[in-house]
């Protein structure tokens, strides 16, 4: 049994790679970018080469026969340039998503700027819990102090303060914790989407992914940890509920109800991301449709015709 629990030198790893039939052209550059990327990162994106592959347990890690070292890189920078181009406009979704929030119900409960902590707008676990797990981190910003040393005794900041500096899980909380079923249907149908469970799940599935993205995990073969539910942003199939390519059709629909253009850049930076990878191996293009479960070539093509 390999025992696998010593670290190992870079020579080590490049002859552990051969003995498993992977073909290392430059061995020079092999060694810069296992420096670079680490050993046990990159077999991420060996993964899908193995013989067994797609089984996970009791794995030996032999290669199929022709498997290159620079095929597990291609997919490792492939995974690295769509972590980039999704979180981008996961950003723009975010802002969108808690600047409307903010206007929104600010403005319907004008009277209170503190609604976010009013117990007939929000349930009272959110109430209870604001301060510890929330707010002790939104006063650390400069803007937040001084809103407190001016006002002495406010407990809190006004929502468009407070709001401005709470991520997109607390922002989730503060959507799920409406009381108001109007109140959510006020939030979803600003994005077109009526029901607001279904709302909840893409705002899920978007933090789902920005999560994946901030944290530099891999992006093209994740399992998410809830399914995506059919709705506007398209039908989803049962083979594809859980994976990446659901999620890019809920994250191009969210921000297509933001714009138009930018949707049509997220498709087109997505879909020259894959173009790049398979131009430098065709055989790539299988393993990023069986691990996305999406057709990028198709699903670009529709995407940009429903723009005409």
């Amino acid at each position: 049994m390999e025992n696998n629990k010593r670290a190992t030198t870079v020579e080590m790893q490049l002859k552990m790679l051969m003995d498993r039939n992977v073909i290392i052209a430059d061995k020079r550059k092999a060694e810069e970018i296992l420096l670079d990327v680490g050993y046990y990162r990159l077999g991420f994106y060996f993964f899908p080469f193995e013989v067994t592959y797609p089984k996970i347990s009791n794995r030996d890690h032999i290669m199929k026969e022709g498997t290159m070292f620079s095929d597990a890189v291609a997919l490792y920078y492939f995974d690295f340039d769509i972590r980039n181009i999704l979180t981008k406009y996961i950003s723009r979704i975010e802002v969108a998503f808690r600047t409307y929030i903010t206007y929104a119900l600010s403005n319907k409960y004008s009277d209170d700027p503190f609604w976010f902590v009013n117990p007939s707008v929000v349930n009272q676990h959110f109430i209870d819990t604001f301060n510890e797990s929330f707010y002790k981190n939104i006063k650390l910003n400069d803007s937040i102090s001084r809103h407190h040393k001016r006002y002495k005794t406010d407990k809190y900041a006004p929502a468009w303060k407070t709001l401005e500096y709470m991520t997109l899980g607390s922002m989730l909380s503060l959507y799920r914790s409406l009381k108001n079923v109007q109140d959510k249907r006020k939030i979803s149908t600003r994005f077109d989407v009526n029901q607001t469970a279904v709302f909840e799940n893409y705002m899920e599935t978007i933090r789902c992914v920005r999560n994946i993205c901030a944290h530099s995990a891999v992006l093209y073969d994740t399992k998410l940890y809830q399914e995506v539910r059919r709705g506007p942003a398209g039908k989803i199939s049962d083979s594809e509920k859980f994976r990446l390519g659901a999620a890019i059709k809920v994250i191009s629909y969210m921000i297509g109800e933001i714009s138009k253009n930018r949707q049509h850049d997220l498709i087109v930076e997505l879909n020259n991301a894959y173009m790049a990878l398979v131009n430098k191996n065709s055989g790539l293009k299988q393993v990023i449709e069986n691990a996305t479960q999406m057709n990028w070539e198709l699903h670009s093509i529709s995407q940009l015709q429903s723009k005409r």
